[in-house]
């Protein structure tokens, strides 16, 4: 079989790593030694390890920042029960994928300081998929499809919330298990809609 390239492979030991030992603990170094590649040529493709983390959440990852791209471009396709459904289940394997690998950066603030300021200057964060959310409720609101007076930015932020805080909300239950991911999505999609919907959710 033929050895992957030497980039997916540098994203295969990042995810594995950033999974195991944290964000805040990998290191460049630890990452090349596990791609089988020396530091230097990780640099050719990656400038640093935040922008690592940009690619592991962009490329491991549920494909969350497309959808709602896709989406956005075309809004009015589909039913917005069906899509809001979709960005939710995508949202909630998301955040409960990442939020494993991103967590020990807060129990060292200094080095999420310095964390914080790359994916600024990468134009990335936990922010955008909000954005992201907010405009493309914001593209079906111009179509009509949303009331006119329907805060897009608390829906987005309402969803998107309730998706992270699956990611660790139900650790110290009884069983320690999540809400089942697709009933979940539809839960939330549905709420959400008998509040800026125009049009009656179905019974």
């Amino acid at each position: 079989m033929e050895p992957k390239p030497a980039r997916v492979r540098i994203l295969d030991a990042a995810h594995e790593l950033m999974l195991t030992v944290g964000l805040a603990r990998t290191t460049t170094k630890e990452i090349a030694r596990a791609a089988d590649c020396s530091e230097a040529a990780l640099y050719k493709y990656f400038e640093s390890k935040e922008e690592l983390f940009v690619r592991v959440l962009a490329e491991r990852l549920p494909r969350l920042t497309p959808l709602l791209a896709g989406l956005t471009a075309e809004p009015g396709q589909g039913t917005l029960e069906a899509n809001l459904t979709g960005i939710a289940r995508e949202a909630a394997l998301f955040y409960e994928q990442s939020f494993p690998i991103a967590a020990s950066l807060y129990a060292e603030p200094q080095l999420k300081r310095r964390h914080d300021d790359a994916l600024r200057a990468l134009g990335a964060g936990p922010h955008r998929p909000i954005e992201d959310l907010d405009a493309y409720l914001r593209a079906e609101q111009a179509l009509g499809r949303v009331r006119a007076d329907a805060d897009t930015f608390a829906a987005a932020s309402l969803l998107l919330g309730a998706c992270a805080q699956r990611a660790f909300a139900y650790d110290m239950t009884d069983t320690g298990e999540r809400p089942p991911v697709d009933a979940f999505a539809a839960r939330l999609a549905r709420a959400l809609l008998g509040g800026i919907s125009v049009a009656p959710t179905r019974a």
